[in-house]
């Protein structure tokens, strides 16, 4: 049984306690954490109703955090505190489970890791797209070698937020202020994460440069406009935050990876996951796997009415036995799935004692396109060099997917 904190009761933080945590029979809850009364009450009476009567609700996370035999955290709460709360529980010899996000300095990534390594606390960065069934599909078929030499990958996150960052102060939440003041790829881990493990980024692999590049910031400004119900705040206030920024990192195995943020504007959800091989390809948008020699000529017509969604005919043989085997009740938990894949996988992995699937150098590694690209930005697209994280061992560690890809 694993004794667990809960830091942050936000929507994601709730949503992620109501469906994954108190689903998970091997966790249970002692203490409930956030700045604010009634979402500590909102979290407190849902573990209560699940039966974890002796939770408490703390409003700060170091008196949360000395609870008596707690096991792990789970930090749920915004950006700008994941590392000082994760470095908080470590000292203690309490596991961290972080939620994603981006990192402000280089200095909280280099503190992560440092404490990570002095104290050996297990941290998990619980990014849940590593575990999405396109991208593990997708990884698997490269593990295969089907597309052969891997020399180009792509993601993205396009999500229309306008809403949720225009009334970030009414709803509290935090990427109002982060828009207003920043200029970066500010959420890089969704699109790279999946990316970079299939690239074995610290595990034989490493980022070596990353470029951004920004436009106008005018998307979120012209929304508030149409938006009757819009306070003073609102309307008045002036982004940082281009609306679209496109970042290139560049591999020291010779790859390149393009990034792309796209939060501002009109548009339907989309990571946009892409590799490139010699032997071939998949894309993400239309679910596609193009593989050479199946054809002399695509010609385009062609090419759309035999690869639209295509790669359903490789899942028998190469899609992860995790989503062939997927419950009703496990795709209700939260993204299809992923979640309750993401977050059974840090329990299993600190329940066994084995080594996390997405660790503290990735989290570092992942964090730090944001602090990079902010510069990069600044600078007009100059290359900014990546940190090692791992002091020289990236060409040592083995390969580590998150899951059986066999």
């Amino acid at each position: 049984m694993i004794n667990a904190c809960v830091v942050g009761m936000g929507g994601r933080g709730y949503g992620l306690l109501r469906g994954v945590l108190l689903n998970n029979k091997d966790i249970r809850i002692l203490a409930i954490c956030d700045l604010y009364e009634d979402r500590v009450a909102r979290g407190v009476e849902a573990a209560r109703n699940a039966g974890m009567t002796e939770v408490k609700g703390f409003s700060d996370y170091k008196e949360a955090l000395n609870t008596k035999g707690l096991d792990a955290v789970y930090v749920f709460s915004d950006w700008s505190t994941h590392a000082q709360i994760a470095i908080y529980a470590m000292k203690k010899g309490i596991a961290v489970a972080s939620e994603v996000g981006c990192e402000y300095t280089l200095e909280n990534c280099f503190n992560l890791v440092r404490t990570q390594q002095e104290t050996g606390t297990p941290y998990m960065f619980v990014e849940n797209c590593c575990f999405g069934k396109e991208e593990l599909l997708a990884t698997s078929m490269a593990r295969n070698n089907l597309f052969g030499t891997i020399v180009h990958c792509a993601g993205a996150y396009g999500h229309d937020l306008r809403h949720e960052v225009a009334y970030g102060h009414v709803n509290r939440h935090y990427r109002f202020d982060n828009y207003q003041n920043r200029c970066c790829e500010n959420y890089p881990t969704h699109d790279f994460g999946p990316i970079a493990k299939l690239l074995n980024i610290n595990r034989g692999n490493r980022v070596l440069t990353v470029s951004s590049f920004a436009t106008k910031a005018v998307g979120l400004g012209e929304y508030i406009k149409t938006r009757t119900d819009a306070t003073e705040e609102m309307k008045n206030a002036q982004f940082k935050q281009g609306d679209i920024i496109t970042t290139v990192l560049t591999c020291a195995g010779g790859e390149t990876v393009l990034l792309s943020l796209d939060t501002t504007l009109p548009r339907s959800y989309s990571r946009n996951f892409t590799v490139r091989g010699t032997k071939g390809a998949y894309y993400q948008e239309t679910h596609s796997v193009f593989l050479d020699g199946e054809k002399e000529y695509w010609d385009p017509a062609d090419y759309h009415q035999n690869t639209l969604k295509n790669a359903v005919q490789y899942e028998a043989q190469y899609l992860p036995g995790l989503w062939k085997n997927i419950t009703p009740e496990e795709q209700s938990l939260g993204h299809g799935g992923m979640d309750w894949f993401a977050y059974k996988a840090f329990a299993e992995a600190l329940q066994k004692k084995e080594a996390m699937p997405i660790d503290v150098y990735d989290g570092a590694t992942w964090q730090a396109i944001s602090v990079l690209s902010e510069i990069s930005i600044q600078q007009g697209g100059a290359p900014q060099a990546m940190p090692d994280f791992t002091d020289g061992q990236w060409f040592k560690r083995p390969s580590k997917d998150v899951c059986d890809l066999a």
